[in-house]
């Protein structure tokens, strides 16, 4: 039977296979080219890359985030009721004091982030502490913590950076063939259509993978801390009444992005009902009514 803790060992295996399919993928992409153009230095240069990439997502990915998101560190002075409930959480759920930031945006949102439960952030929006009262800001704030204890902020920080990459990667190989390949040599013409064909089939793909990526995640991690966070406040209606009241706010996120959607406890991108279900499954997150009858259940 499932239980939190083969949950956290899941998550833990996740986070390594998809770097190691990221380190294979652009290996195989490194040796393609090193056969075509005939030059080993390409397979080489493929190597160290995404050897560096990976490390630099490990350390460096929830920096990226916060970045993308416009977060800034909080203040207690000025935040003294966020930074009391982040405190008091986190000792009812034994983890260090995550670091706290703060997004200047009305649209009421959430996301943790970091690479272990000692590199934590919560960060949460101005108009998130200005529409929920203290049990539904205590709601929002164990459900992230959750996702710091169950060891999903790793894995979900990560795939930021590697979708990320897939879409640059793309980029360059539509630059490269349109701006970079007018030298003069006989075989300029067949390796300028191979970049730009790689080019185009990396635009397709770079979607596909990026909601694949994010369906490897699961969206049961977000029944598990909605559940796990209940325990926590030992109030599970003040979850309930936040995501109602997340998901009935009509307006959208000013930095919202398809990269780190998949992070907040809502969708940021509002206005976007998926139907039926193949929209259904695509989605980053379970429906809110869902998540609340759950709760109350």
């Amino acid at each position: 039977m499932a239980t939190l803790y083969t949950n956290q060992d899941t998550n833990i295996r996740k986070t390594w296979l998809l770097m190691a399919t990221f380190l294979v993928a652009v290996i195989g992409i490194g040796w393609a080219f090193s056969w075509v153009f005939g030059n080993p230095l390409i397979l080489y240069g493929a190597v160290l890359f995404s050897v560096l990439m990976n490390i630099f997502s490990y350390w460096h990915s929830d920096k990226i985030v916060l970045k993308m998101s416009g977060a800034t560190p909080a203040n207690r002075k000025d935040h003294r009721e966020l930074y009391t409930i982040v405190e008091n959480l986190s000792i009812t759920a034994g983890l260090p004091m995550p670091k706290v930031y703060i997004m200047n945006d009305p649209a009421p949102n959430a996301f943790a982030t970091g690479r272990d439960k000692e590199h934590a952030v919560v960060a949460v929006t101005s108009g998130l502490m200005t529409l929920l009262n203290k049990t539904e800001l205590e709601g929002v704030v164990a459900h992230e913590l959750s996702h710091i204890g169950n060891r999903d902020i790793l894995i979900s920080t990560i795939v930021v950076v590697l979708v990320g990459f897939v879409t640059l990667l793309s980029d360059f190989f539509l630059r490269w063939s349109l701006f970079g390949g007018n030298g003069d040599r006989g075989g300029d013409a067949r390796i300028q259509l191979i970049m730009t064909l790689v080019g185009i089939g990396l635009a397709i793909l770079a979607p596909i993978v990026a909601s694949l990526i994010h369906l490897a995640i699961s969206r049961k991690r977000e029944y598990l801390a909605d559940a796990s966070g209940a325990l926590l406040t030992r109030y599970p209606e003040g979850l309930a009444s936040a995501l109602e009241k997340i998901e009935g706010y009509a307006g959208q996120m000013k930095k919202a992005n398809h990269a780190t959607a998949h992070l907040f406890i809502s969708n940021p991108f509002k206005g976007k009902r998926a139907s039926g279900f193949v929209g259904r499954m695509f989605l980053t997150h379970p429906p809110t009514a869902e998540r609340a009858k759950a709760l109350r259940g």
